[in-house]
């Protein structure tokens, strides 16, 4: 079965090869130095940046599961991906993390360890263990984004998942490692401009599909069982389906979630677009711009939810169906696993002579002439699967030669977080530990290649990984809540604690991600919230021995650390150092930094909600949504914004 024609197929290749092009365009460039690969010299515009963010923050995987959430609850989705989707971590780094990172002129963020911790034993451990955070970081990250984009492209091309997956992943691993980060920056700009244009049409096709906020709350209530699809506040308890039960405190989680980001985003910063930075004031409004183009997501996922809900009524008048045609597959096939349910649904499909034809036949019989399109959106339970709203509309609600630029927008936001992903993790590598352990005197073309080698590596790493997980959803669960978790309180302690040493670096990372692993190995279906305080409270445990099993760092390190960085946290004594102006100076740009979050967070979330209420008619909601928002953003400009500096403080 193709769901594709020529036009579709000849968009996909001009788009593949103008982002190959770009990327050996950029290539001389980018080899000059590893500066210039890993930081592009440090010579792009904010604007630049905060695209880039954007699109590295916005990818396919990522997307199918927000519009698998807002398919259930509607603009509620919203308060589950406080976990991670609605990146409110941004409100920390773009108030004070960023600049803090900055300042340190550090290439990577496992390079500032020696700056933060000295180069002794203590130092040379936090480099090295925060190198391999990363990367394990990285892996998680890339067997989630493999996972979605299999399952994805599946849905378009005769191909199993994992062929899938493998194409797309060769085109971008090419540009990524010929180009370094110029090619991360301006591919983004160009997959930036793709996917604004995605979000214009099927936003406003589904504009035109709404009536009024009865109609569409009747058809949500049809189609999901969810009496207040429209509504916009996270309730305490809410009805969830099958495999999504656990979210049903929804309330409870969304401040769990909160807390969350807000802790991990008071360690995070450390990555090329703040390192690359040219100034304080750049770090601030080029993630200001991220989160503003962030927004533009929120309507696109909408907008595919709610064709879905039109969709899922058309092709499933009885829902039942769902059940009888998982139970046939399961009965005719054995032991299928949640994990491999894809790739079997993908086989049947595109490869039905390789099944029973008792199978295909009751198949056919059971859910009619255009089985194939709707046996795609099966769920391992027996219900709709959520997860694949995304590409079912687009197989099916989308006309033939549109379906080529939707799915060339699309593939564009989930190649740029990969390649920025990559990026980060190849420069923790190369400079971190084979120039740094391995090789110091290597040349730069050495380095580069060995940087080509590893980009291949990690890639393989995560293929081999991706298709031993359950569900898209699953493995971003423990990536936010339990690997991410892990790595929280030491990555934050180097920054709030003069104490804090290498050796509690060290030692908290190291237990996060042991505990995280073995986690998964043993319990992998533990509730996402114990992961997360198991994790922590392992990081904790960690960080507090390691940090008293050796001295603090050397007094010169710590002195140039917090002349350079100027945090605030239990720096008191180094905090006394510095002349009378510089401590008023300091307390000011702190308690401006602190006093702006809840306004930053409130800015951030009512941007989001807003476009999503409009679309659903829910104008009473919009109406005080959008006081809110005008509160936040005025509290954010006289606090935060106009005291930024035109030039560096420090």
């Amino acid at each position: 079965m193709s769901s594709l024609n020529f036009v579709d197929y000849t968009v996909i290749v001009i788009y593949f090869s103008i982002l190959i092009g770009m990327g050996l365009y950029l290539q001389k460039r980018a080899s000059a130095s590893l500066e210039d690969y890993f930081l592009a010299g440090r010579s792009l515009p904010w604007w630049a940046l905060g695209i880039t963010g954007m699109a590295a923050w916005l990818d396919v995987t990522g997307t199918m599961i927000i519009t698998s959430f807002l398919f259930l609850l509607g603009p509620r989705g919203l308060f589950i991906e406080f976990r991670g989707g609605a990146v409110l971590i941004a409100a920390v780094i773009m108030l004070w993390t960023g600049k803090w990172y900055r300042r340190s002129r550090c290439i990577t963020g496992a390079e500032w360890m020696i700056f933060r911790f000295g180069g002794g034993t203590g130092g040379q451990f936090a480099r090295l263990f925060s190198a391999f955070g990363m990367i394990a970081l990285t892996i998680g990250m890339l067997t989630y984004m493999i996972k979605g984009i299999g399952i994805f492209l599946s849905m378009f091309l005769p191909f199993e998942p994992f062929t899938c997956a493998l194409i797309l992943v060769c085109v971008a691993t090419i540009y990524t490692m010929a180009s370094g980060f110029y090619g991360v920056v301006f591919t983004d700009l160009f997959q930036a401009g793709i996917v604004i244009l995605a979000v214009i049409a099927i936003s406003t096709m589904a504009i035109l599909k709404v009536s009024s906020q009865e109609s569409i709350s009747v058809l949500a209530y049809e189609v999901t069982n969810n009496s207040s699809w429209v509504q916009s506040s996270p309730h305490w308890k809410t009805a969830m389906p099958k495999g999504y039960e656990c979210y049903r405190y929804l309330f409870m989680f969304a401040m769990f979630y909160l807390i969350r980001n807000i802790v991990y985003g008071m360690g995070r910063g450390d990555d090329p677009k703040y390192l690359g930075a040219r100034n304080d004031r750049e770090c601030g409004t080029q993630t200001f711009l991220t989160v503003s183009c962030i927004m533009l997501r929120w309507p696109l996922m909408l907008a595919f939810a709610i064709l879905g809900l039109y969709l899922v009524k058309d092709l499933f008048p009885n829902q039942g169906v769902l059940n009888d045609a998982a139970a046939l597959i399961k009965s005719h096939i054995g032991n299928v696993s949640k994990a491999d349910w894809a790739t079997v649904l993908s086989g049947i499909i595109h490869h039905p002579q390789q099944y029973s034809q008792e199978l295909v036949l009751s198949l056919k019989q059971l859910l009619g002439a255009d089985w194939a399109s709707k046996l795609q959106m099966v769920s391992f339970e027996g219900t709709v699967n959520p997860e694949v709203i995304l590409p079912s509309v687009l197989l099916t609600t989308i006309p033939i030669g549109l379906r080529g630029m939707f799915l060339v927008a699309l593939l564009a936001a989930s190649m740029s977080t990969f390649d920025i992903t990559v990026n980060t993790a190849a420069g923790y590598f190369t400079r971190d530990m084979y120039q740094r352990y391995i090789r110091p005197n290597s040349s730069n073309r050495e380095l580069i290649g060995v940087t080509w080698l590893f980009v291949i590596l990690i890639v393989a790493v995560g293929f081999a990984f991706a298709y031993s997980v359950e569900s898209i959803n699953d493995i971003w669960g423990w990536i936010t809540m339990g690997l991410g978790a892990g790595m929280i309180v030491p990555s934050a302690l180097k920054l709030y604690w003069w104490r804090f040493n290498g050796s509690g670096f060290a030692l908290g990372i190291a237990s996060g991600m042991i505990g995280a692993i073995v986690q998964r190995i043993f319990w992998p279906g533990l509730d996402e919230r114990f992961q997360f305080i198991a994790m922590m409270l392992m990081g904790l445990i960690g960080s507090i021995i390691g940090t008293y099993l050796s001295g603090p760092a050397d007094e010169k390190v710590l002195a140039n650390f917090y002349n350079k960085t100027r945090p605030f946290g239990l720096w008191g004594r180094l905090f006394k150092t510095l002349s009378p102006e510089d401590q008023k100076n300091l307390k000011k740009e702190h308690r401006n930094d602190i006093m702006a979050l809840p306004f930053a967070l409130g800015w951030q979330i009512t941007l989001f909600l807003l476009p999503m209420q409009l679309m659903v008619h829910s104008f009473r909601a919009f109406a005080v949504t959008f006081v809110i928002f005008l509160i936040s953003l005025a509290g954010l400009y006289f606090i935060w914004y106009r005291n930024l500096p035109e030039k560096n403080n420090f």
